[in-house]
């Protein structure tokens, strides 16, 4: 997206040594602000409809973040950056700690999370750069598993280990002083992560920024979106990125608030123990084997034939929460079982999103700079199914609610047969799709 000219990387230290610590702290400070705070705030006994429209309005920095990565190009060292935004990161999370013991604890804590979300997406931006700088395309491609594993190891840490042990703290100390500890962990964490890595971390030689400072690099960002919006068909591609998730950002904004709803108001009545517990081993596996899966079955079909394949999967946490919100059953072991199958459907589905971003939407020119910006309309699709989800379910209740969510997916569906694929996709998709599945979903 930028008009600068990377210098080639200085030698670096064993990337072993960096990568899963850097993509860790990268996954940590997501899930910590688009998936933690909501569940902290519904055992905290705010309304469904308030968590999903003010973690929407947090989530726009990941929707927005391409606008202004190229002028982080100014600055030459990416190191500097990464290091900063994680003490800073660090501090955030004390803060959210502090403003959870004052009585306007949720104003407060909204205020420090809009916080870390936009010093996360800056994070994240300056983090990708120093990957790619300090490695060459083949170490790029060797050492992307363990990007995409040490990522999602974050989510297990946060959507398992810490929701169990928030449960265990409120048993103790009450609901606000177990979440006061939990992000003092954070904070101390995320400090100690930033401390190693600002040893550890590559300094690869600094950019050479092009001259004119801020003012080209405006003009290379207008020329990019231009020509992004002089694309054939470019926004068919864009309205079919939104309905892609119009389904997914509602049952991922409800479903896990649903697991937490006491059953007297229509939810299962799960313990943050319980959920955290099923999301973060069955869940988190059913997800990471569904996204490998996912990929190599895209790569055999190739994207064009596979699509609709990937559509119906995306449907099934829409039919899975239902028959759950229908059903109710108490069993443990059923509704992990329900979970997993869910969690598969999403992980295999997705695959789709980020390979028609890739091969339909970024191919051209600007071929970089067209996926960051594809990948924005795609977060921003997610945060806007996001924000009237918890409106939507208030007003129906839980069954119908995930009912509804099953008939948001068949208008991506209908819209496909409208979507012109390149020729030349399908031996695209077999070079791309294997490395899909290691991808971060929903980032």
């Amino acid at each position: 997206m930028s008009a600068i000219q990377q210098a080639p990387a200085s030698p670096a230290a064993n990337p072993l040594r960096w990568v899963p610590s850097l993509y860790f702290v990268q996954g940590l400070q997501f899930f910590v602000v688009m998936l933690i705070a909501s569940m902290m705030y519904k055992k905290l006994g705010v309304e469904n409809d308030q968590i999903a429209r003010w973690t929407s309005l947090i989530g726009l920095a990941w929707a927005f973040k391409p606008l202004w990565s190229p002028f982080l190009e100014l600055i030459p060292s990416k190191k500097r950056i990464v290091v900063s935004m994680q003490f800073l990161g660090a501090v955030g999370l004390l803060a959210v700690a502090l403003a959870l013991q004052l009585p306007s604890w949720f104003g407060a804590s909204l205020a420090v999370f809009f916080v870390l979300a936009y010093a996360s997406a800056t994070h994240d931006i300056a983090c990708d750069g120093l990957y790619m700088a300090s490695l060459s395309d083949k170490e790029q491609a060797a050492y992307a598993g363990w990007q995409g594993a040490f990522f999602n190891a974050s989510k297990f840490l946060t959507q398992g280990g810490l929701l169990i042990l928030a449960g265990l703290l409120a048993e103790r100390f009450g609901l606000s002083n177990a979440w006061t500890t939990i992000f003092v962990m954070l904070g101390v964490l995320l400090a100690l992560l930033a401390s190693y890595n600002a040893f550890a971390l590559p300094n690869p030689l600094p950019a050479q920024v092009q001259k004119g400072g801020a003012s080209a690099v405006w003009q290379t960002l207008v020329e990019v979106i231009a020509d992004l919006l002089r694309k054939p068909g470019i926004w068919i591609f864009m309205l079919f990125i939104v309905l892609f998730r119009l389904a997914e950002g509602q049952v991922q904004t409800i479903g896990p608030l649903f697991l937490l709803e006491a059953r007297e108001k229509g939810g299962l009545g799960l313990t943050q123990e319980q959920t955290g517990g099923v999301y973060g081993t069955v869940g988190t596996a059913a997800f990471l084997v569904g996204s490998i899966l996912g990929g190599y079955f895209t790569s055999r079909l190739s994207l064009r034939r596979a699509m609709p394949v990937l559509l119906l999967a995306m449907a099934v946490p829409s039919v899975t929460f239902y028959y759950l919100a229908a059903a109710r059953p108490a069993d443990i072991v059923h509704i992990g079982a329900a979970i997993a199958l869910e969690m598969f459907g999403y992980g295999f589905g997705f695959v789709g999103m980020i390979l028609f971003i890739m091969q339909v939407v970024a191919p051209g020119r600007f071929q970089t700079a067209h996926y960051a910006l594809g990948s924005g309309v795609m977060q921003l699709g997610f945060i806007l199914a996001r924000s009237f989800s918890g409106d939507v379910q208030l007003a129906l209740g839980y069954e119908r609610f995930f009912l509804w969510t099953i008939a948001c997916g068949v208008p991506a569906l209908l819209l496909y047969f409208f979507v012109r694929f390149p020729q030349a996709q399908d031996a695209a998709a077999e070079e791309a799709a294997p490395q899909a599945g290691a991808l971060p979903a929903g980032h």
